[in-house]
């Protein structure tokens, strides 16, 4: 996928794809019904070229589309070209960081599992350096700080007027691991014990206690879009990241994270074992 497909193309296509499917029409008798070539039709859905947002409505109609979904659908059309604040930073970050920017600066709603290190939306500036200087792949000075600003400038979207709701859930690991020093660790949990307070954020803890759970496959993200997105899931391991956008991929994740959310601590709970490990400290 090219770094300059952005999330509105992106959704677009699938949500085409998605309508006609319902519908149950072919490329070319879908290009019939409104006089384009049935090349026309599956550009529109695999994300390559521009697009003619009347075209989009004529195609929503005979697909019989909600008016709901068409409304949202053609709002997508006409604003596929726009980029967001990273794209100057397209040509010299990797493309699945491009595409999380772009699904995260859209997303109503995201949802973590972290089971390793605290989710980048939370980190402090501190706690990110301390990571990117951790990594087995050396970076000069210069490098960590901008991958460090880029990631600062990630977590403005919580502070927008409407910010994402933030659920996450962090496996008690996460708290206790040192990350950088003991002073940089306790500046990253008041900063944990901060988030509790916003009313868009719910943060929970799971315990060492319970043992064995369902998220086996390690950390993830839910990003949740609009009527007219789709959710997909964000997992990021060691030789690279994976987008899922499939039901049963997202169904599978979606009842990983509300076992997970069941098991956790709640989070008054949560807050006194964050509490617990800064002491330690």
């Amino acid at each position: 996928m090219s770094v300059q497909t952005t999330t509105r193309r992106r959704q677009l296509g699938a949500m085409m794809r998605k309508l006609r499917a319902r519908k149950g029409l072919t490329l070319e008798a879908a290009g019939i019904l409104v006089g384009v070539s049935k090349a026309t039709v599956s550009r529109y859905e695999t994300q390559a070229g521009p697009v003619k947002w009347l075209v989009v409505d004529a195609l929503c109609r005979e697909y019989d589309a909600t008016s709901a979904e068409r409304r949202a659908v053609v709002a997508l059309a006409k604003d596929a070209k726009q980029q967001g604040w990273w794209s100057s930073f397209a040509d010299s970050i990797p493309e699945s960081m491009n595409l999380l920017l772009t699904l995260e600066d859209e997303a109503v709603r995201e949802d973590h599992f972290s089971c390793v290190y605290v989710p980048g939306l939370l980190q402090t500036r501190a706690y990110s350096s301390a990571l990117q200087r951790a990594s087995e792949i050396r970076l000069a000075p210069a490098e960590i700080e901008r991958l460090v600003d880029i990631r600062m400038k990630r977590q403005e979207i919580l502070a927008r007027p409407a910010p994402p709701r933030l659920w996450a859930i962090l496996d008690e690991s996460v708290v206790r691991r040192v990350v950088g020093s003991p002073a940089t660790m306790r500046e990253q949990l008041d900063r944990l014990l901060e988030t509790t307070e916003s009313p868009h954020i719910t943060l929970q803890v799971l315990p060492f206690s319970k043992g064995a759970h369902g998220a086996a496959m390690g950390s993830f993200v839910i990003l949740g879009g609009t009527e007219a997105t789709l959710d997909v899931v964000y997992v990021d391991y060691h030789a690279g990241s994976l987008f899922l956008e499939k039901e049963e991929e997202l169904e599978r994740y979606r009842l990983a994270f509300d076992y997970l959310r069941a098991q956790a601590l709640d989070m008054e709970a949560s807050a006194s074992l964050i509490h617990h490990v800064r002491k330690e400290l």
